[in-house]
C-alpha cells in the first residue's frame, strides 16, 4: 500500500522555504550532491523549474533523473546542498514504477487520493482524468489487475489528482499504446497553460521533443545542459553526450 503523500508532497523536512530562488521560480535545487554509499547519484547540481512551462530532464538510464525527483518530492534527503520550495508550491509525482492501493479499483484509488487534498478538486476533475487519460474502460477494475499501459495512466492521474503546480512524471509513457500516448501528450500540453509546470524525466527525448520549453541534460550525475532547447532536440541531446 503506498505511502498517502507520495503523490504529492506539499511540506517535508527536505525542504526549506526561502526567499533566494529567482523571481519567476518556485522549485529548485542548490548545489545538491545524492550519494548511496560511495555511488554518487548526483555532484553539486543546482536547477531551478519555472511556472509555465514543458521542462525535459533528459538524460541515459542511471543519469541521476529519477534520484532529483525524489528529492523535489520529498521522498529522499540530498547528502549535501538544499531543496528550495515556496510554501504555497504542490507538486505531484508520478513514479517510474507504478503505486497505487491495489486492493481498490481505478475509481476508488482516485476517489481515495482526492480525498487526501486540503482543498480536493471538483469530483468534475475525476471524471476529466478517467476519460483524457483513458481510464474509463477499467474505472471499476481492481489496480492489480490492470495491464501495464493501464498501471502506468493510473498512476498518472493519482498524481495529476490534486492538480499541482508543478508534475513530475518519471518515464510516464512507459508501456502505453500509441493512442493513449497522444491523447496524454495533448491533455499534458494543455495542463502546463498558465503558472503550471510539466516536468518529464525521460531517456526518449524523441518523444516529446516538439513540446518543450526547456531542456535539462543530466550525465553521470552532472548537469550538461539546461536552457532552451534547438530546432532539432534529438540531435541536440545526442551532441551532448558525446
Amino acid at each position: 500500500m503506498p505511502d498517502s503523500d507520495t503523490t504529492n508532497t506539499n511540506t517535508d523536512a527536505n525542504t526549506t522555504t526561502t526567499t533566494t530562488m529567482t523571481d519567476d521560480a518556485d522549485l529548485a535545487l542548490v548545489d545538491v550532491t545524492k550519494r548511496y554509499g560511495e555511488t554518487t547519484a548526483l555532484e553539486t547540481l543546482s536547477l531551478e523549474f519555472r511556472p509555465g512551462t514543458f521542462h525535459g530532464l533528459i538524460g541515459p538510464n542511471g543519469s541521476g533523473k529519477t534520484t532529483l525527483f525524489a528529492m523535489l518530492a520529498g521522498l529522499t534527503r540530498p547528502t549535501s546542498g538544499r531543496i528550495e520550495r515556496s510554501s504555497a508550491t504542490t507538486v505531484g509525482y508520478s513514479f517510474q514504477e507504478p503505486r497505487f492501493y491495489p486492493s481498490l479499483t481505478v475509481r476508488e484509488n482516485l476517489e481515495i487520493f482526492r480525498g487526501f487534498a486540503d482543498d480536493p478538486p471538483p469530483a468534475s476533475w475525476l471524471e476529466t482524468l478517467l476519460e483524457e487519460l483513458r481510464l474509463e474502460p477499467a474505472a471499476d477494475r481492481r489496480a492489480d489487475e490492470l495491464s501495464g499501459g493501464f498501471r502506468k495512466k493510473l498512476d498518472l492521474g493519482l498524481a495529476l489528482i490534486k492538480r499541482p503546480q508543478y508534475l513530475l512524471l518519471d518515464e510516464p509513457l512507459a508501456d502505453v499504446d500509441d493512442y493513449s500516448r497522444r491523447r496524454i501528450r495533448a491533455f499534458l500540453d494543455d495542463y502546463c497553460e498558465g503558472d503550471r509546470t510539466v516536468v518529464v524525466s525521460t531517456h526518449n527525448v524523441a518523444a516529446f521533443a516538439d513540446a518543450l520549453d526547456r531542456l535539462t541534460v543530466v550525465v553521470d550525475g552532472d548537469l550538461r545542459y539546461d536552457g532552451a532547447p534547438e530546432d532539432d532536440v534529438v540531435s541536440q541531446y545526442r551532441s551532448l553526450l558525446e
